[in-house]
């Protein structure tokens, strides 16, 4: 092999010892530059967030007075039941409620042999005359692939929202490679209330490839007919957020829920025109629901104390009641050696703040789960929806009557 020369004249001197990077090497620096990119931009996507009008809620009256201060709205059992599950497809989870015009309720989850498997789809269910339909499929990760043009490996939480303008939309996790720290945001379409959908876009919510952002809750109106959706960050440090969208869907500012690294799924729940307050579970070391409150329509957010409830990183579901006050449902915490989603509980407020435990949904045994609920309201109804045992999605409808009564 030929000596390498010394540097030329008026150079840095021998060279003999030194080596031009590998590509390898070259390869890692340019991707952890990029990542370094990615991070900046996510920062100042928060830090340096452009200066909007805000945009008021579709609440006319502040719904904590609206049946009187102090009113606890009384929710008496009605009926419960299963909903049908898809034949031969033997675990399910993480349902959605959303309430079209007609008095009709429908009901997403996904299903499959087991979370992430790849048979696993996004199935649907409609409310009708006081009766579920049979399952139906709405979408699974092959046929949705082939409409965004990209792999998706497997699909998760789906959100549905059913517009001022008729067309119902619904969002789910899609993830390409790795897990669900890599997903993505899914916006389908529907024009025939639910019967079909068609896939819209990946929404454009991260720096890192749209990579890393959630949805698990319900979405809340804005009087422009537009809405807010609730979503979270999962890539390292954990956070909520919440994403505007317009009349037609399409999205038009994020920000971040607090400055919290470790509550996720947040619940919404719109006071007034301008007040909303998120219930958050809690990924953390306090074991609380966690709480941020936003003054100006979801533009800027204060942490709050927790609730004074339990969480041991569960999801909660909440709802601003059409006669005044709240309902949520979550999880509670029974004795070690419990499970964390054991025991599911439905609770009221008359303010958003003080709750009141008022009935069991469930109360299993050792290693049973009852999780991930769905709150939606239609006439003097209240509709819930839940993961029961990871093999079906419970239902349970209640009467709603306010009674007057000490918070």
């Amino acid at each position: 092999m030929a000596k390498r020369e010394g540097a030329p004249e008026g150079g840095m001197g021998p060279v003999a010892n030194s080596r031009l990077p590998s590509s390898a090497s070259t390869v890692t620096i340019i991707a952890l530059l990029c990542l370094g990119v990615c991070v900046a931009a996510e920062i100042v996507r928060y830090d340096a967030a452009p200066q909007i009008e805000p945009t008021a809620l579709a609440v006319p009256e502040r719904i904590a007075d609206r049946a009187g201060p102090g009113t606890v709205p009384e929710l008496k059992l009605r009926s419960t039941t299963r909903i049908p599950m898809p034949p031969g497809v033997p675990s399910a989870h993480a349902s959605t409620l959303t309430a079209l015009p007609s008095g009709e309720l429908l009901v997403f989850w996904w299903a499959g042999a087991r979370e992430s498997a790849a048979d696993v789809a996004i199935y649907g269910s409609r409310w009708s005359s006081g009766r579920w339909s049979a399952a139906s499929r709405v979408v699974e990760r092959h046929e949705l692939g082939l409409q965004l043009g990209f792999g998706v490996r497997r699909l998760g939480n789906p959100v549905a929202w059913a517009a001022r303008d008729g067309r119902l939309h619904l969002y789910a996790v899609a993830t390409g490679l790795g897990g669900w720290a890599a997903s993505r945001v899914v916006h389908l379409v529907s024009n025939d209330a639910g019967r079909s959908f068609a896939a819209r876009r990946v929404l454009p919510l991260s720096p890192l490839f749209n990579t890393s952002v959630l949805v698990r809750s319900n979405p809340i109106a804005t009087a422009d007919g537009g809405w807010l959706l609730p979503a979270y960050f999962e890539l390292g440090n954990k956070y909520p957020m919440l994403i505007a969208m317009d009349g037609q869907g399409r999205p038009l500012w994020t920000r971040r829920i607090g400055t919290s690294r470790a509550s996720l799924q947040p619940a919404l729940l719109g006071l007034s025109s301008t007040e909303i307050h998120a219930l958050m579970r809690d990924h953390g070391v306090q074991h609380r629901i966690q709480r941020a409150t936003s003054q100006d329509a979801g533009l800027s957010w204060q942490d709050q104390v927790p609730l004074d409830l339990n969480n041991d990183d569960n999801s909660v579901a909440a709802l601003a009641l059409a006669q005044g006050g709240f309902a949520m449902v979550h999880n509670d915490v029974l004795p070690a050696p419990a499970a964390p989603r054991q025991w599911l509980r439905l609770s009221t407020s008359s303010d958003a703040l003080h709750w009141h435990g008022e009935q069991d949904i469930a109360r299993g045994a050792s290693g049973e789960e009852f999780s991930y609920p769905s709150l939606q309201q239609v006439g003097a109804q209240l509709h819930v929806t839940f993961t029961a045992q990871r093999d079906a999605i419970g239902h349970h409808v209640y009467d709603v009557v306010a009674a007057p009564r000490a918070p």
